[in-house]
């Protein structure tokens, strides 16, 4: 069982010939609406890769929450632990340009209601299995439920998107860290040209597995006891990147708690994220575990 503990948004999504500079208008294309937040992408990815799957998060009691939850209620998705609150559904407003490149403003709503309680509620009874948390509720939630993880025998990933400036002290709670290039080298202080050593650092010093997505270019960890692993992307031409990184991490959850080791579970995960790049939009663009198979073959 694999339990997500995060954040649910409605997408709303402009496409653009390209990004707009600071101050700029940029004429755009088309509008669409689609459910996504990383948490709720995160368990349909699980879902999708085979789990199965709790999504405890908040929605508010607006329109648009039954929007945000229809794929994960079509797929399955246990939400029977969801919190509604008296307000506005969380929303993300993204502008997606020519390359697939695309800038995203969150606006909470009720994921900013989030609190330790429903961290306890969440994990109430939950001993082993694996849990997913980003960092799109307030981090003393997420923070207690990855103390409540580690006290309970549940295998901990934290995705560090988006980058805070509290991520370097909540980071090593986890059993698992994933984050893109960009978010490690906030996270260390250390660039691109010494990713090895300052991945191998991190895991040697935390007692952690660190895997970092690096996009086109696929995948690398190094686990607590020195062990690295790269695994390919697929070579694409990506439509929208928005959500690959949320189907890695919920194809990755999905494969270990499936028993795969770490870098089966990696080369799947890759393939998916880089199979979500084709479509547009977050959920709905996510793979469904036939495909990757397929894909992988």
């Amino acid at each position: 069982m694999i339990t997500v503990f995060g954040s649910t948004n409605l997408d709303q999504i402009g496409t653009v010939s390209r990004l707009p500079k600071p101050g700029e208008t940029v004429a755009g294309g088309t509008f669409s609406m689609a459910a996504g937040g990383k948490g709720a992408n995160q368990a349909l990815a699980a879902r999708r890769a085979g789990a199965s799957v709790r999504h405890v998060s908040g929605v508010g009691s607006d329109a648009f929450a039954d929007l945000a939850l229809a794929l994960l209620k079509a797929d399955g998705v246990d939400l029977s632990a969801m919190k509604v609150v008296d307000g506005a559904t969380g929303i993300a407003m993204i502008f997606v340009d020519s390359h697939g490149e695309n800038v995203i403003a969150i606006l909470p709503g009720a994921n900013g209601a989030m609190t330790s309680d429903d961290a306890d509620k969440a994990l109430a009874g939950v001993s082993g299995g694996v849990m997913l948390v980003q960092q799109e509720i307030p981090q003393a939630a997420t923070e207690r439920a990855l103390d409540l993880a580690r006290a309970q025998g549940i295998t901990a990933i934290l995705n560090t998107a988006p980058f805070l400036d509290s991520t370097a002290a909540l980071a090593p709670k986890a059993a698992i860290l994933i984050a893109n290039e960009t978010e490690f080298a906030l996270l260390t202080g250390r660039g691109i040209a010494e990713l090895d050593s300052a991945m191998a650092d991190w895991a040697s010093k935390h007692k952690q597995t660190v895997i970092v997505t690096l996009g086109g270019d696929g995948a690398r960890a190094v686990t607590a006891q020195g062990q690295r692993i790269s695994v390919a992307a697929l070579p694409i031409k990506p439509v929208d990147t928005v959500g690959a990184g949320d189907t890695f991490c919920g194809y990755l959850a999905a494969g270990l708690d499936a028993g795969l080791d770490l870098e089966a579970a990696m080369r799947r995960a890759a393939v998916a994220a880089s199979l979500a790049c084709l479509k547009p939009g977050a959920q709905p663009a996510i793979p469904r575990a036939e495909e990757v198979e397929q894909a992988m073959r």
